[in-house]
């Protein structure tokens, strides 16, 4: 055991993380020549293409240092982007220690504190590696002194590296076997395993990635997991290189994945302990915090039958991403479908990605939004659940309607300040503290709607302070709010889908804003469409997407004009025909780009 380290490298979003990952594995020879490309361990299209990491990847390298030991090294890569920060707590989870990279060029960002505040929560041991030193931009005595003065480390112990040229590498792995502590643990004791991860896999069943603390995991031992109390024969077992390597034991300090012939999703959960059947340990292992949703929009299939389909898509996506939360609602317009809770709206948009890619799911994504209390004048006791804008009541028997409110702590640069007020005060928030934690750093805190912050605020509360804001907030409760109902018609029809329950004061301008969008993203039909938004019989707001014309005149060379009015109006008639019974399809990106609006 005193030869393992296990260690995970956190950073902000593109400062070189996975470059610096190959390089290790290159390092260490962990992979081939012909095995070799970009960004290895991101190993789904949708990374590459974005060229940002979505999964946490575990991999094992075997290591001879200079003095002739052999070391296993564990290593997992994990995203930088801030809604996939779950992932990076649970890869914490099962670390001793991190590589916390900064660029050179860009210093240190909101998130390289967030991470690195999450791997001290955990007592992790942090190795600070200054990337990227080469650039010509680089800075690199100042960023060293911000990483010491981040850190309280001495300026020695921050390792220049070059993820791009390989420089500094050999000096990260001395630094990793000199400073992340062997794994502590007993061989001897019973099982207990963390599970970090785990993915479906369409042959095998559920494959469980897990972390022994103790005791050690035989193939073909009998286990149970701890939370749903259900057991298994471990069917195979093995550590994760490039390929699954199967192996007849693991033992305590060690990574390893799990194969049991789980075919349901659901009796596999993240944050679990793994054990023995017949002797079991007597204390799980603390699991996760629950993670807390920041936006919740409805997912519905395209056709309604396959509702069944994209529950066990849902569910197996959960496994792969345990951050998703959803649960079965139905809507009049869309049928059967799931209200998900997402972490922000680029995990909106990689979720319904991923169902397309990966499932052959065609969703379609209502407008994201909070679940709302009304109060009808017949019963003014009686609460209504509103999770759906149309299950409103009509407003004339509205006696009111309670939103949820959240304090929203942000902490940012103390040139931001006004950025970040003007922000939040134009998003109904009330400022209750403001506190200078050092001469930069200020922390704010506010009172606001959580229907206000689920949009597209974090994007833009990000643009104001240039990605330096850190935000966090919890729910106090339910106030009175005066909500009013907006909806979408188009043809005359209303489209369940994109109505919204919007404050009173903002319903002009939101609605303006969204007929404009949606008259630019709808293609035009052969009649002009109406596109209206109305609050209850009022309508606040129009635009029309204008007919295709054919030039139906251009038979008619000289003679009388009449020739010519006769078949205009012949063909205004067909159009009014066609009005009253054509059907408008709305394409997918018109249901996103209404979430945008302030692009």
């Amino acid at each position: 055991m005193k030869n393992i380290r296990n260690f995970c490298i956190i950073a902000h979003i593109d400062h070189g993380k996975s470059t610096l990952a190959d390089r290790l594995l290159d390092a260490t020879h962990t992979v081939t020549k012909r095995e070799s490309q970009a960004q290895l361990l991101d190993n789904m299209d949708l990374e590459r293409e974005r060229g940002i990491t979505i999964k946490s990847h575990a991999i094992q390298m075997d290591y001879t240092a200079p003095d002739g030991e052999q070391y296993i090294l564990n290593l997992i890569d994990t995203p930088g982007h801030v809604d996939f920060s779950y992932e990076v707590s649970r890869s914490i989870a099962a670390c001793e220690g991190a590589l916390l990279i900064v660029d050179a060029a860009q210093s240190i960002q909101a998130q390289t504190i967030s991470n690195l505040y999450l791997a001290l929560e955990n007592d992790l041991e942090i190795i600070p590696v200054l990337n990227k030193v080469d650039l010509p931009s680089a800075n690199v005595e100042e960023v060293t002194d911000d990483i010491v003065d981040l850190l309280g480390c001495d300026p020695s112990e921050v390792i220049p590296a070059s993820a791009k040229t390989g420089l500094g590498i050999q000096d990260i792995l001395d630094a990793i076997i000199e400073r992340v502590p062997a794994p502590t643990g007993n061989v001897d004791e019973p099982l207990q395993a963390l599970v970090f991860d785990s993915q479906y896999n369409q042959f095998r069943g559920v494959e469980t990635i897990f972390r022994v603390i103790n005791g050690s995991i035989k193939k073909g031992q009998h286990i149970k997991f701890v939370a749903t109390g259900e057991s298994y024969y471990a069917d195979e077992i093995g550590t994760l290189k490039l390929n699954q390597v199967p192996k007849k034991e693991i033992k305590a300090g060690d990574v390893g994945y799990l194969i049991t012939g789980i075919k349901e999703a659901k009796e596999v959960k993240v944050g679990d302990t793994i054990t023995d059947h017949s002797n079991p340990t007597t204390n799980p292992i603390e699991g996760f915090e629950d993670v807390k949703p920041m936006v919740f929009a409805g997912i519905y299939p395209v056709d309604t039958e396959d509702y069944e389909d994209l529950r066990s898509s849902m569910e197996k996506l959960q496994l792969n991403d345990a951050s998703l939360v959803f649960q079965a609602e139905s809507s009049a317009a869309l049928g059967f479908g799931f209200r998900c809770g997402f972490l922000g709206m680029l995990h909106l948009e990689i979720i319904q990605e991923r169902l397309e890619r990966e499932f052959n799911m065609t969703v379609i994504t209502t407008v994201p939004n909070v679940s709302y209390y009304a109060y009808t004048n017949k019963d003014p006791e009686a609460r209504i659940i509103v999770n759906n804008p149309s299950d409103l009541p009509e407003p004339s028997t509205l006696n009111r309607v309670e939103e949820p409110y959240i304090k929203a702590t942000i902490i940012t640069k103390s040139d931001f300040v006004g950025n970040v007020m003007s922000l939040c005060i134009e998003k109904r928030g009330i400022v209750t503290n403001q506190t200078y934690l050092t001469t930069e750093r200020v922390e704010l805190t506010f009172d606001m709607p959580l229907a206000e912050i689920v949009f597209d605020f974090y994007d833009r509360l990000k643009t104001v302070s240039k990605g330096y804001a850190s935000f966090d907030y919890a729910p106090i409760g339910m106030r009175v709010s005066k909500l009013v109902r907006l909806d979408v018609l188009l043809n005359a029809q209303p489209v369940d889908a994109l109505s919204a329950l919007i404050h009173a004061d903002n319903a002009y301008t939101i609605g303006k804003k969204m007929v404009e969008k949606l008259r630019e993203l709808i293609p035009r039909q052969q009649f002009d469409i109406p596109v209206q938004a109305a609050v209850g019989a009022k309508i606040i707001a129009r635009e029309t997407i204008k007919a295709l014309r054919k030039d139906v005149t251009a038979k008619c060379y000289g003679g009388d004009i009449s020739r010519k009015r006769k078949l205009l109006e012949k063909q205004k008639k067909g159009k009014k025909r066609m009005r009253q019974v054509g059907n408008v399809e709305i394409p997918q990106q018109a249901f996103m780009a209404v979430l945008k609006l302030n692009d």
